[in-house]
């Protein structure tokens, strides 16, 4: 099938790459003329596990391509995927200008029938916004689908190529059947695909991210209710993640959720309940919590420095906002980070993958290391705020060493508290016993 994608970031990218790698021809469309030519050079722009892979395969076997030029993308295929940013607006909505700005353009170029595709995340609605939008510019037939994704960053090429469940929301049995054919390969094992009305579709994605960062918020709160009665979180998170009913994941408790995904969608369904007279209480409590979980180590740090951190240095080790990935967006670590230098200190961090995109944010204000032991030389203490799977069975003796004292603030749960007492590390983490 012919198949364009308009939009290049994490989402598109993903999507254009396998679906080229079940044999169909994509074509990628972006304004960015730098970045086009980038990727038409081989270079993928994102850091996704096994990403460059698929892509260089595919642009080698002639199914993939980029483009400037919406017209190019229009004439080739009869499936068009809008992967556009919806970033969060000052009210917490989402903003569908980039949206409805191609859908504007693909209704002033189309020549043929069109499936138009939604697959941002978008607010109940839009899928009517944007056949409104299309239609007022064109006589020719189409038709608009929601196709949310449930792509974890880290997890995205196996999560498209392995689906748990694909979502389409269609109203018109034209492009359903497309859909179908389209996502036939991917569903082979009997995992479903799932059709439904649009607006049902848009809100299954808010809803699911929504129950997720909830999930999440829950245990965060377990976890500093347990500080204060002297329970051990993760004795009761694994008490009940064998209630089949509850379930294993997303009980890890640590210093908040952050991403592209959970703080965006949480607020967009929150304000978008406001405007149709509903009040997510839950959701109200859900952005509270999890705004001040993001700094819960800071009040630890500053007992332990007795209130003063001028002059000492703080390592952190991790920026991203979850490990196998480079994005920082709402990242806890850069939450952190902004309230120890305003309490005056210096700040060495490591990250495998997003230290670049920290330093066009603080540029000198903070220092980066080459190696997660560079980082702790000479500093007062450590920091822990992403969990990769490089920080877990760390050389004690050699932080021991490095550090000026032996002491970790580890807000991902890393590490267990008797076998830091052993190590002689004052070890402070999230809903357990201090060491």
């Amino acid at each position: 099938m012919k198949i364009t994608v308009v939009g290049t970031g994490y989402v598109g990218l993903v999507t254009g790459t396998c679906l080229a790698e079940t044999g169909n021809e994509v074509v990628c469309v972006d304004i960015d003329e730098n970045k086009v030519q980038r990727m038409k050079n081989g270079e993928v722009p994102i850091y996704e596990p096994h990403l460059d892979v698929l892509f260089e395969r595919n642009i080698n076997a002639g199914r993939l391509s980029f483009t400037t030029k919406l017209q190019e993308g229009l004439d080739h295929g009869e499936i068009i995927f809008l992967a556009l940013p919806t970033p969060e607006d000052e009210d917490g909505s989402a903003d569908l200008s980039y949206v409805l700005g191609v859908a504007n353009d693909i209704g002033e170029q189309m020549k043929s029938y069109k499936v138009i595709v939604d697959k941002s995340t978008v607010p109940v609605g839009t899928a009517e916004k944007v056949r409104a939008t299309i239609a007022e510019k064109t006589t020719v037939d189409f038709d608009v689908v929601s196709n949310p994704e449930f792509l974890r960053e880290g997890f995205a090429v196996d999560d498209f190529l392995k689906p748990e469940r694909i979502v389409v929301g269609s109203s018109s049995e034209r492009a359903t059947a497309l859909m179908e054919r389209l996502y036939k390969p991917f569903v082979r094992s009997g995992n479903p695909i799932i059709i439904m009305d649009e607006k049902s579709a848009e809100l299954t994605k808010y809803a699911a991210n929504s129950f997720l960062a909830t999930k999440i918020t829950f245990m965060n709160e377990i976890a500093n209710y347990c500080e204060l009665v002297g329970a051990d979180v993760d004795k009761v998170r694994r008490g009940m993640g064998t209630d089949s009913r509850i379930g294993k994941r997303f009980l890890f408790p640590g210093i908040g959720y952050g991403g592209s995904c959970f703080p965006k969608d949480v607020k967009a369904l929150h304000k978008s309940g406001k405007e149709s007279g509903y009040d997510f209480q839950i959701l109200d409590a859900v952005i509270d919590v999890n705004n001040h979980q993001k700094v819960k180590l800071i009040p630890k740090i500053l007992s332990h420095f007795k209130g003063d951190l001028s002059g000492k240095t703080i390592a952190m080790w991790g920026l991203a906002f979850k490990p196998e990935t480079d994005d920082i967006r709402e990242a806890p670590s850069l939450y952190m980070i902004d309230a120890l230098l305003a309490k005056g200190a210096k700040i060495k961090t490591f990250d495998p993958e997003a230290m670049d995109n920290v330093k066009a944010k603080y540029n000198d204000k903070i220092e980066f290391a080459t190696t997660m032991y560079g980082a702790t030389e000479n500093a007062d203490a450590l920091v822990i705020s992403t969990e990769w799977s490089i920080f877990r069975t760390p050389d004690f003796t050699k932080l021991k060493n490095n550090l000026n004292q032996p002491v970790i603030f580890d807000g991902r749960n890393l590490y267990d508290v008797n076998d830091m007492e052993k190590e002689a590390f004052t070890y402070i983490s999230i809903g357990r016993k201090e060491a």
